[in-house]
């Protein structure tokens, strides 16, 4: 199959792809970047501008630490932080930011390097149950309407896992009955999978440590995959069995490095792309063969930040987070840089139709095209005051950003 045809198929898997993601409302943000994991929002045509002023401040609420993103069921805004020694899981109502319930646990997690020493990895709800993966590596599974706790799975403490740089930031991925993260544990124990009603493991799969990448759900050969961009490199998994399908190694030479971008899919084609002298790759994989597309850096090596694709084009944040970046479009299927901005803040983006939002470090919101021909930015706003790296979410018209300590609901658009 030709790329161009791969790049053509990922348009027809999308269909596919909406029965695989925990189930959800078309108005959702279940999850990690979205229904479908890839930071596009659903079912709206475009955003066009701000208002004068900026987007309206629909509430605001103080929140704990952490770099957890919010997420959206329902009237449910879910926000997993901590404050003081507790790892907690809130819930309030979407629509006036009202507590709804809230509950969490003790925990010992302190950051080696003085980063925030809240929860990294971001809650994911499916079938009426909402899941958490503490600093600490606390797997938690509570009811949505409740927050009553359903079971837990101390990881670290279980499968023997190292503290690593940062605690554990890997959002897990639910796929039917299984529950699947990237524990980094020994004895095969790299990715688990635990049982959704009950916590129990269903099979371990790789001896690869964790990343803080998060996995995303892909149609590989016909049928859904896991896959994973560990420590080590690409792991594509049978959700059901835990059989690995694809591995490839892709990581840097420098044992001070991290793996942190999610992985991006369209059709058959897997992009990872990550910082610290490792650069981006592009694989097809098909009839259990990889085929390395191109690889190689100072395309578009993302830091933390994942990126976003819109048809053939992949938008993102290019290079160390400390030192500046650049945000670039790149060609999918050739590498080619198309173009390239000066420096900037890191950020997050997220595609909304022809558009993309660049929420960046400073708590500033930028709108741009879309565009292969250039950036422009169309419209911009300040709307958050302090740090601000987790990632935002949108359901409803609204957009639910968070900095250091204050979460806010802001309206984007008419529903």
């Amino acid at each position: 199959m030709s790329l161009t045809r791969s790049l053509r198929s990922a348009f027809v898997a999308g269909a596919v792809a909406a029965l695989l993601v925990p189930e959800s409302t078309a108005q959702d943000w279940p999850q990690f970047r979205g229904p479908e994991r890839d930071g596009i929002v659903p079912s709206i045509e475009t955003v066009k501008a701000f208002p004068r002023g900026g987007p309206e401040l629909v509430w605001e609420r103080s929140v704990g630490s952490g770099f957890s993103a919010p997420v959206v069921t329902g009237d449910h805004v879910l926000l997993f932080h901590r404050r003081g020694a507790r790892e907690i899981l809130e819930a309030v109502r979407a629509s006036d930011g009202e507590p709804l319930w809230e509950t969490g646990y003790q925990t010992t997690y302190k950051d080696d390097f003085g980063f925030e020493n809240g929860p990294r990895a971001t809650p994911v709800v499916s079938e009426g149950r909402v899941y958490t993966f503490g600093a600490a590596g606390t797997l938690t599974c509570l009811a949505l309407e409740s927050g009553k706790s359903l079971w837990s799975v101390d990881t670290h403490e279980e499968y023997g896992v190292r503290k690593g740089f940062f605690g554990a930031a890997s959002t897990p991925v639910v796929i039917g009955q299984r529950v699947i993260a990237n524990i980094g544990g020994r004895d095969g124990a790299g990715v688990v999978a635990f049982d959704a009603s009950s916590g129990a493991e269903a099979w371990r799969a790789t001896d690869h440590d964790a990343s803080y990448s998060s996995p995303i759900v892909a149609q590989i050969d016909g049928r859904p995959a896991a896959v994973f961009f560990t420590r080590e490199g690409l792991a594509v998994l049978d959700p059901k069995t835990g059989d690995l399908l694809y591995e490839r190694r892709w990581r840097s030479r420098s044992n001070a490095s991290v793996n942190a971008a999610t992985p991006l899919a369209f059709g058959n084609v897997v992009f990872l792309t990550a910082s610290y002298g490792t650069g981006a790759i592009a694989l097809r994989l098909a009839g259990g063969q990889l085929e390395e597309l191109w690889s190689g850096e100072g395309v578009l090596d993302a830091h933390y930040s994942s990126p976003v694709r819109s048809g053939g084009t992949v938008f993102g944040f290019h290079g160390r987070q400390e030192y500046g970046q650049q945000f670039r479009a790149a060609d999918l299927v050739s590498g080619k840089v198309l173009w390239s901005t000066d420096r900037l803040p890191a950020g997050s983006v997220t595609r909304v139709g022809d558009r993309l939002l660049l929420l960046l470090e400073t708590g500033e919101l930028l709108l741009a095209d879309a565009s292969r021909e250039g950036f422009a930015v169309a419209a911009r706003a300040q709307i958050l005051a302090g740090e601000t790296r987790a990632f935002p979410a949108f359901a409803g018209g609204n957009m639910f950003a968070r900095d250091k300590d204050t979460l806010v609901c802001l309206r984007l658009w008419q529903p």
